[in-house]
């Protein structure tokens, strides 16, 4: 008996260490990636580095030159150092939100820049992956793509803590950047505007109201994005086509195949200018190397 005890006993040990193993977050191989995506795996976070990052750079982005500067200005502050602030990037799809903050992490990550991309249903680790970046001499951009909440989600109230409100303060080595397509993060209903309260001229906003504004506000920067006008989605076509060295055809005929393109896809956004000159150049291209089959076995 004396022995099944002991044994048990040393199961129970080899079991507890084991769970603190597994509770235990492995530390990132730091210098395998300038990007790193947070990874649950048996209800354990961790760090996982991106192989092969997107290497888009800012100078291939077109039509968005205030957001550019802006979100330039703000990183070069950060990664010398200096005071930045959190940026919520809002507006229009396909406008070159994400593009644009995977371009910074291009520009500066030979300057220490590092990005960790956060799933919304991942918030709630927020805070074991400020501890993981404490003490860290990286800089580190969190970054939360496509961002929005329904009403009620958990992860509102932990954003709000990391951005501004929690008792544990983040490092000044660490900002976020999201993007969405709302500029509140989360829907606004007719019913909320009733809450609406006058006090002489004053206007006071409900709760409810006050609610979905408290969170973008802890963003201290807004970038908004809006659809491009005719001539901007045509220049940006224009660019894509010479970046992918399209054929030399007339322009007016590429200009009305474009347009058609924005139209069938309800948008004229970078996005669409992109897709558009790789379908054309694709296709052109595929058209010239079969000409040059047919001419050799004539």
């Amino acid at each position: 008996m004396d022995s099944l005890g002991q044994l048990l006993n040393r199961a129970h040990g080899l079991l507890d260490r084991l769970e603190a193993w597994r509770a235990s977050p492995a530390a990132p191989a730091w210098d395998a990636s300038p990007a790193f995506r947070w990874r649950r795996r048996d209800d354990v976070g961790f760090l996982q580095p991106v192989a092969h990052p997107h290497r888009i750079q800012l100078g291939e982005l077109y039509g968005i030159d205030e957001q550019k500067a802006q979100i330039d200005r703000n990183t070069r502050q950060f990664v010398a150092g200096l005071p930045a602030n959190n940026v919520l990037l809002t507006g229009a799809r396909g406008t070159g939100k994400s593009s644009l903050v995977k371009a910074v992490l291009n520009q500066y990550a030979p300057r220490g820049l590092r990005l960790i991309e956060v799933d919304k249903h991942h918030l709630g680790d927020l805070a074991d992956i400020v501890d993981q970046l404490h003490g860290r001499p990286e800089r580190f951009i969190v970054f939360c793509d496509d961002l929005s909440f329904e009403a009620g989600e958990s992860g509102t109230t932990t954003l709000k803590a990391v951005l501004d409100g929690s008792i544990a303060a983040i490092g000044d080595n660490m900002l976020v950047y999201a993007t969405s397509n709302r500029r509140h993060l989360m829907p606004d209903y007719m019913a909320d505007n009733l809450e609406t309260r006058y006090v002489g001229e004053e206007i006071h906003p409900g709760e409810a109201v006050e609610e979905k504004v408290s969170l973008s506000e802890r963003f201290g920067l807004w970038l908004s994005f809006y659809p491009f006008d005719q001539e901007a989605y045509l220049a940006i076509v224009d660019v894509w086509l010479k970046t992918f060295k399209a054929p030399v055809v007339d322009s007016a005929e590429v200009h009305r195949a474009a347009l058609q393109w924005a139209l069938a896809r309800g948008s004229r956004s970078g996005r669409a200018a992109w897709q558009f000159a790789r379908d054309w150049t694709g296709q052109r291209q595929l058209d010239k190397a079969a000409g040059k089959r047919r001419r050799k076995h004539d």
